[in-house]
């Protein structure tokens, strides 16, 4: 209308300057992807023949992960996806804790015998020497079946508990604290989960540190409950509360926070465009690195797990004054965690990402609608 030109004149400045900035910020995208790119494994990303970067160089390309899961489809947080968590973490405990039994056996022994076994290197030859290679595979049975349960329901569990302390702190609470949330959940799955742990833990301790004991869960099991009855399987409950819950908080909460960094920083690349070989690199290295704050944080606790399950009758307070003669095994225990918690993470999410869609963020859906 008449008289409204200067109104009209100073709209269009302002959405010019906007235009302006906007094109601005995308360059400065540009730039910092570009200079992020080189960090990356150059065997992930391929010069583009259409588009260049800014500075001349091809865009990269990204193998993008399949649209549909070989076995099918698997909404977020439905029952199907905790019965597959479940199953994943089942897999990844319990092969992994099994694989690397010759360690467990060098580092239980460490601990009961400090003045027999006084080194990792020594101790492997006096094991070999004493009981054959078989003596390095001790106790496999009970580890695979008790990590194997106490697996499902930590990682099953896990994902229930952190959905449902996310939906009652709501999508802006649940943004800023996620990472109480990490901690909250991965504590409330492994007290449940440690119980299902324990009974196989106290065969499993019994029978790799007292030779002639038993021979395995078959005779070892039964032969504890004879003597002691069912209580004696659940002696080390409370040490193994206090070892295995500091560890999970620990593993999950830094797991899940490196895996965040990774892709914000590192990563020019949203997630879910990542090939699965990618994802699983980023998995490796983060659950590498989290198994040295677990090592850290769960190794006197450790200590007093393989004590009470090994001395009968001893108390809590025996437990104590006995940590003054007991070793410290911090390498032992830092090369178990290093590994375990570095092919836990591995073999979980492989098995998670097998399973869910490439479009879903698996591993922190929860968080999507809170932090958009």
């Amino acid at each position: 209308r008449p008289g409204n030109h200067g109104g009209l004149e100073a709209t269009c400045q302002r959405k010019s300057k906007q235009a302006d900035r906007d094109t601005s910020t995308r360059r400065r995208g540009n730039r910092s992807m570009a200079s992020r790119q080189s960090l990356l494994p150059s065997f992930l990303y391929a010069a583009s023949s259409g588009a260049a970067m800014p500075d001349g160089r091809g865009a990269p390309v990204v193998a993008r992960a399949p649209s549909e899961p070989p076995f099918g489809k698997i909404d977020m947080f439905s029952p199907a996806y905790y019965a597959a968590c479940g199953f994943g973490g089942a897999a990844a405990c319990g092969l992994t804790h099994a694989a690397v039994t010759p360690l467990d056996v060098i580092k239980c022994n460490i601990q009961i015998d400090p003045a027999k076994y006084k080194s990792i290197s020594s101790s492997f030859s006096i094991v070999l020497k004493e009981q054959g290679v078989r003596g390095f595979f001790r106790g496999w049975a009970p580890t695979f079946l008790g990590y194997s349960a106490q697996g499902a329901f930590k990682y099953g569990l896990y994902e229930v508990f952190k959905k449902e302390y996310t939906d009652m702190a709501g999508p802006e609470y649940a943004a800023k604290y996620k990472t109480l949330i990490y901690l909250a959940g991965s504590a409330t799955a492994e007290v449940v989960a440690d119980v299902a742990l324990c009974p196989m833990e106290a065969v499993k301790v019994r029978v790799q540190t007292q030779p002639g004991y038993a021979r395995g869960l078959r005779d070892g099991f039964p032969k504890i409950v004879r003597a002691e009855g069912y209580a004696g399987l659940f002696r080390g409950m409370v040490p193994l509360w206090g070892r295995q819950i500091p560890y999970t908080m620990m593993k999950f909460a830094t797991y899940e926070n490196i895996v965040e960094m990774a892709y914000r920083h590192l990563i020019p690349t949203p997630k879910e465009q990542c090939s699965k070989p990618l994802q699983l690199g980023v998995s490796f290295g983060s659950g590498y690195i989290a198994g040295v704050f677990c090592a850290a944080i769960s190794h006197p606790a450790d200590n007093l797990v393989s004590f009470l399950n090994n001395a009968k009758g001893a108390t809590v307070g025996d437990v104590r004054r006995a940590l003054q003669h007991l070793p410290s095994t911090t390498e032992v225990r830092l090369l178990f965690c290093e590994n375990v918690c570095t092919y836990y993470c591995c073999s979980a999410d492989f098995f998670r990402l097998s399973r869910t869609s490439a479009s879903g963020d698996s591993s922190r859906g929860a968080f999507r609608s809170a932090s958009s």
